[in-house]
């Protein structure tokens, strides 16, 4: 039996090439444009790594292609990494001392100063300094500056004491017979690595020193014996051993300048006289008003008095009157009273008394 074949089968098959070739052209352009991509994506990467790997390569230090694009994608700045690791090659340090890539990329991300740990190495390896890669990177992590501490082993520093960015100049203190000195001492430290990671800093070195130079100072009969021998002081502070527990070794205490200052006794006795003599005063003044107090005090006990005399008086006359009344006296004893009174009065009078104002005092309640 024939097949059947619709009347548009010729357009069909007509058309049928022309949509192959038209497919066959978007494939070609995705594949242009992909290599494209492909060719600009090695042009970058050639361009980024490319002079990094070479100088790997040629100068032994190892650091593979993957690790560095890998380094992209954690964030590692390659330069950084692929310089130390070269640093440390060409020093000498091999990866038999823990200096791996991953090694420095871990320190990286932890936030420490790659090339600064790597120089350090170096720096103790010249110096025959034993310094692994782990403790120089823990000593970085910690804040301390490795290679500074290196450095200050090798060559020690000095330290002046007071710090003179502190604002002293110099450190006072006062011998046994008042005498005010002033001091300024230079220590010479170095740096001891094995007590870096949690040694105390410079701070407490200056500190310990001027507490020594007080306490000597201070234990001195006469300021005259730390004039002639200033390195007492020296010899006194290095015994007790000022360097335990910090990052340093004091190697030497050298009194740079002493002067005399103020006779801070004689001073001390002048304000404590004169403070003796402020309480005398205010005790002075206490007594004095103490009696002012008992004056008034007596002035108002004679007026008080006064006025009970005057009471006293007043009853007088009223008396008089009373025995005139009840005839216990007379008229004549009356007038001979008042006579005597008068008499009184005069020669009162003649003599300049007080006394006419009393004597008058009974008439006035005359009946």
């Amino acid at each position: 039996m024939a097949a059947f074949i619709p009347l548009d089968t010729p357009a069909i098959l007509a058309q049928a090439p022309a949509n192959d070739a038209s497919t066959w052209t978007v494939v070609v352009i995705f594949l242009i444009v992909a290599i494209g991509f492909i060719a600009l994506f090695l042009f970058v990467f050639l361009i980024k790594y490319f002079n990094l790997y070479v100088q790997s390569v040629m100068t032994g230090a190892s650091v593979r292609l993957t690790d560095l694009i890998g380094m992209t994608f954690r964030r590692v700045n390659p330069n950084i990494i692929v310089r130390s690791k070269i640093m440390a090659v060409q020093a000498g340090l091999t990866d038999k001392e823990g200096i791996t890539t991953r090694a420095l990329e871990a320190h990286y991300l932890a936030g420490g100063n790659v090339p600064n740990v790597v120089r350090a190495l170096i720096a103790a390896n010249r110096a025959d300094i034993p310094l692994s890669y782990k403790r120089a990177a823990a000593i970085d992590l910690a804040g301390r500056n490795v290679l500074e501490a290196i450095q200050t082993s090798v060559n020690p520093k000095v330290i002046d004491c007071p710090d003179p960015a502190k604002g002293r100049q110099t450190v006072d203190a006062v011998a046994k017979d008042g005498i005010q000195l002033k001091a300024k001492a230079r220590v010479t430290v170095r740096t001891n690595i094995d007590r870096l990671v949690g040694g105390a800093t410079e701070e407490t070195i200056i500190a310990r020193v001027g507490e020594g130079i007080v306490t000597t100072i201070g234990s001195a009969d006469s300021h005259k014996n730390v004039l002639e021998n200033p390195d007492l002081i020296s010899k006194r502070v290095l015994e007790k051993g000022l360097d335990a527990g910090t990052a340093f070794e004091i190697l030497s205490i050298d009194i740079a300048d002493i002067d005399v200052g103020d006779n801070i006794g004689a001073n001390l006795q002048a304000s404590q006289a004169e403070a003796d003599m402020r309480v005398a005063r205010a005790k002075a003044e206490e007594r004095r008003a103490f009696a002012v107090a008992q004056e008034q005090e007596m002035v108002a006990l004679v007026q008080q008095n006064r006025a009970k005399l005057v009471e006293a008086e007043s009853q007088i006359p009223m008396a008089i009157a009373d025995a005139l009344r009840s005839g216990k006296i007379g008229i004549m004893d009356f007038y001979n009273l008042r006579n005597l009174q008068a008499d009184t009065e005069m020669r009162a009078a003649i003599a300049g008394g007080g006394g006419p104002s009393q004597a008058r005092t009974p008439a006035s309640g005359q009946p």
